[in-house]
């Protein structure tokens, strides 16, 4: 039997992958973080299946769940939030099933950074204006950021920021990016991305904080900083130019030639 390690989605039920809707179906051992996996989710396990809440479990006793199911020959889903190559902490409890000779497989997942962007309206990249997206943390009580990773020096590429688990570090995030881009740049949060009770909070870096602080928001959300919040003025795409050709929409002369 297999490990499936999961992409749950932001949220919204219905933005379960029909692959990881399978998987939850047939699994019999479901595996998931209550505080970020909604009920309407778990609604599609079997009625068969055990579910088991890891929020309260140590990496230890989520392997040993995992290890006592296998033995069984049950089918195994490992649920995480968004897409789970991104802190997902997949690669330790991958390291510790490679170690039993447990096999296991990825089902991706929609990113909860996605979700955010589709709540807020925008594209994350702009012709000629911003053509890169940071996703990255803070570090407060979680492992500490590598010491190559700073705030700033990412801010300075010009790139659209997008920072996880950091709404409660709000604060020290605006203290950081203020002398690089200024109190005037867009800023938003997003609450609960694609969630019943989403919240969408816009700002500018001088004032985000505030108007987080007065919503009362502490976790669960994402901050999107950069000039596509606003960005209104940027050159169409060169793609879908009348003057720009390729193998699928040649030159007209071409066309005629053939």
């Amino acid at each position: 039997m297999t490990v499936h390690f999961i992409g749950a989605g932001p949220g919204a039920p219905d933005l379960l992958t029909l692959r990881a809707l399978t998987l939850l179906q047939r699994a019999r051992l479901v595996l998931y973080a209550g505080s970020l996996i909604p009920e309407e989710v778990l609604a599609h396990a079997s009625p068969e299946a055990r579910l088991v809440d890891t929020a309260p479990l140590t990496l230890d006793a989520i392997i040993e769940e995992m290890r006592a199911a296998h033995a069984q020959g049950l089918e195994i889903a490992r649920l995480h939030s968004g897409d789970p190559s991104l802190y997902g902490a997949i690669a330790e409890q991958i390291r510790r099933l490679d170690a039993l000779g447990i096999p296991w497989d990825i089902t991706p997942g929609v990113p909860s950074f996605a979700a955010a962007a589709a709540a807020l309206g925008i594209e994350l990249t702009l012709p000629e204006r911003v053509q890169s997206v940071v996703l990255t943390r803070t570090a407060v009580r979680s492992s500490p950021m590598p010491s190559g990773e700073r705030l700033a020096a990412f801010a300075r590429t010009g790139a659209t920021l997008v920072l996880h688990l950091s709404v409660n570090n709000l604060a020290r995030v605006v203290r950081e990016l203020l002398p690089v881009l200024g109190a005037d740049m867009p800023a938003a949060v997003v609450y609960r991305a694609s969630w019943p009770d989403e919240r969408v909070i816009r700002g500018r870096l001088g004032d985000i904080r505030e108007k987080v602080k007065r919503a009362g928001i502490t976790r669960t959300a994402l901050i999107l900083i950069g000039r596509v919040l606003e960005e209104r003025t940027f050159p169409e795409s060169r793609l879908y130019a009348a003057d720009h050709h390729h193998r699928l929409r040649p030159a007209r002369s071409a066309r005629s030639h053939s």
